[in-house]
């Protein structure tokens, strides 16, 4: 089916995915109907991109990719009142980060792909509204002085129909004086709009007259105050998409509905060209997440997490600076399937996507996150041993590196216990283990404080136990991972966690209610000193804790850490407890 590789090489997956969608174009290929398929992308630059928006992002590019043809990146900004230049920036940067190296193809960008400009509704504001200045010509569109609130009750509901308007039946002329008047700016906001003259008893309450245009006396972000009527979504989106000759507008479900609409405005306004038809999927639920762009915007206004792109948060931005690779979005957009039917998707399906890749591109470190500080009484004051490490034993090519062995270390409070239950295998009085990359170790001192808070712990090493050593393979049960006290880097690490408690937050009411309060946890760190040239879009792992990356709020003076996802599902074993 395939005319194309998805991916290159180096990036993930190697498969090529199969939908009813790609059956769809294939088809249309086999058939000729079309001289190129042609999709597009096109959020409403209200707020940030989610990963929902990723599943239709790897969609729309993936098909132009696929089968040689074109994908358009689209605003389609309608509604000046809630629509910024900081989210078509942002939007823009998570396209171009997503589709990464599909970009040397030049995918639908204005400039033949150089600046990364999209295409924008708006720039078509003076086609649109010739198109309804022909609708109304035909009759087949009016003015309409309802209030909002008068215009809903006429309406009806779905289980009985709707009631024409007094004023459906003005004469044409009439009404396209008033169109004009309405763009002259003569009246106030919101007090007239242009209807389509369809069906007020129609089953469909989207076909039961739809208002086309509304009066916004509002600032626009790229039109400034040009125009004071501005299209509704429904009308500007299927004549953006003839504009732009998409061939193939593919949507979520929730607009299955508004597909005859769709259908019924391009038809009647006779253009001369094929017609654009809409397509529908399953819109991605994921799991312990909400994704509603209301929903997130409140997380950001009552401070409930920092911005947008907080790493909790299941933006791409805040995906981005947690440190999840595009490759790994792509991979999950791609598994996941497109289907016709909704589900609720288990996060752990994208956690298990973001592991898989992290752990073949990541490179082991030692880290300390919270240091109980060892004293190997047996090697010597001031010694600096340099042990040799791979960076990634999935990655031939990652090379190795030193780390340094010195008499005082640090390991983790969680890798010893005094009165350990039975079956630990970490360090306890009078107990070995394996310190990695060097010695077994043996616990023969605990020191305390006045209040009985462990300082430190005394130990002694068999210093023939390392790798070539006498007894190199001499067995404990125990290895921890350590770093070296006098040599460690500090660092600010941020242990981020799910930022719900339960899988739907919300099917369970009010969705603040299930915040998970430990869904971010500060730690101070002690990480080997490779760390010191950490760089902001490598990937790490710390051996035995988790997959890491560098924050953008570091500086000279202060590094940052943000753990993408620890090495194991510790939310599997909370659920088995329940």
């Amino acid at each position: 089916m395939m005319t194309g590789n998805p991916e290159s090489k180096e990036n993930a997956p190697v498969a090529a995915p199969s939908d009813f969608i790609r059956d769809i174009v294939a088809g249309h290929l086999a058939e000729k109907k079309y001289p190129q398929i042609h999709t597009r992308f096109p959020p409403e630059p209200n707020g940030y991109l989610h990963i929902g928006h990723a599943k239709s992002i790897c969609l729309n590019f993936g098909i132009a990719r696929e089968f040689g043809g074109i994908c358009n990146l689209r605003m389609d900004d309608t509604n000046p009142t809630k629509e910024e230049v900081e989210y078509v920036d942002s939007i823009i940067a998570d396209v171009k980060w997503l589709i990464g190296g599909w970009a040397d193809q030049q995918l639908g960008f204005k400039s033949g792909g150089k600046s990364l400009e999209p295409f924008y509704a708006s720039d078509y504001f003076d086609q649109i509204y010739e198109y309804a200045v022909a609708l109304i010509n035909k009759g087949k569109a009016y003015i309409c002085d309802l209030t909002p609130e008068q215009t809903d009750e006429y309406r009806g509901a779905p289980d009985h129909p709707g009631k024409d308007s007094p004023f459906r039946n003005r004469r044409i002329s009439e009404n396209l004086d008033l169109f004009a008047r309405m763009k002259a700016g003569e009246f106030p906001h919101g007090a007239r709009t242009l209807r389509a003259k369809i069906d007020m008893s129609s089953p469909n309450v989207w076909l039961r007259d739809p208002i086309l245009y509304r009066i916004r006396h509002a600032e626009h972000h790229h039109t400034g105050n040009k125009w004071c009527i501005y299209p509704m979504y429904d009308f500007a989106h299927c004549i953006s998409d003839y504009i732009e000759g998409i061939t193939h507008s593919i949507c979520t479900l929730e607009f299955e509905v508004h597909r005859p609409l769709y259908d019924w405005i391009l038809g009647n306004l006779e253009l001369p060209r094929p017609l654009p038809h809409q397509y529908e999927f399953a819109r991605l639920s994921l799991g312990y997440t909400v994704m509603s762009k209301r929903k997130l915007l409140q997380l950001v206004t009552e401070k409930i997490v920092t911005g947008w792109d907080d790493p909790r948060m299941p933006t791409i931005s805040g995906l981005r600076r947690r440190g999840v690779t595009p490759e790994a979005l792509r991979h999950f957009a791609y598994n996941i399937g497109i289907t016709k039917y909704n589900g609720l998707t288990d996060v752990a399906v994208l956690e298990h996507a973001i592991r898989e890749d992290l752990n073949k591109r990541a490179l082991r470190r030692l880290a300390v996150l919270r240091p109980i500080k060892v004293v190997i009484t047996n090697f010597p004051e001031g010694k600096i041993e340099e042990l040799e490490a791979v960076n990634n034993p999935e990655d031939p090519n990652a090379g190795k590196r030193k780390i340094p062995f010195t008499r005082e270390l640090y390991i983790e409070q969680d890798d010893f216990m005094e009165v350990p239950p039975p079956k630990y295998f970490r360090l306890r009085p009078g107990g070995e283990v394996r310190l990695k990359y060097a010695y077994i170790i043996k616990c023969d001192e605990v020191v305390k404080n006045a209040s009985g808070e462990i300082t430190e712990l005394r130990c002694t090493a068999d210093l023939d136990s390392k790798t070539g050593g006498a007894t190199s393979a001499r067995k404990v049960k125990g290895t921890i991972h350590w770093v070296s006290a006098t040599q460690a880097v500090d660092a600010e690490v941020r242990l981020y966690d799910r930022l719900f408690t339960v899988e739907d937050p919300d099917a369970k009411g009010e969705f603040k209610e299930f915040l998970n309060k430990n869904s971010l946890e500060v730690v101070k760190a002690k990480c080997e000193p490779s760390l010191k040239d950490a760089a902001p879009e490598t990937r790490y792992q710390f051996e035995r804790i988790g997959y890491f990356t560098l924050d953008k709020e570091t500086t000279p003076e202060k590094t940052v850490i943000n753990r993408t996802i620890s090495l194991k599902d510790a939310w599997a074993k909370e659920v088995k407890k329940v």
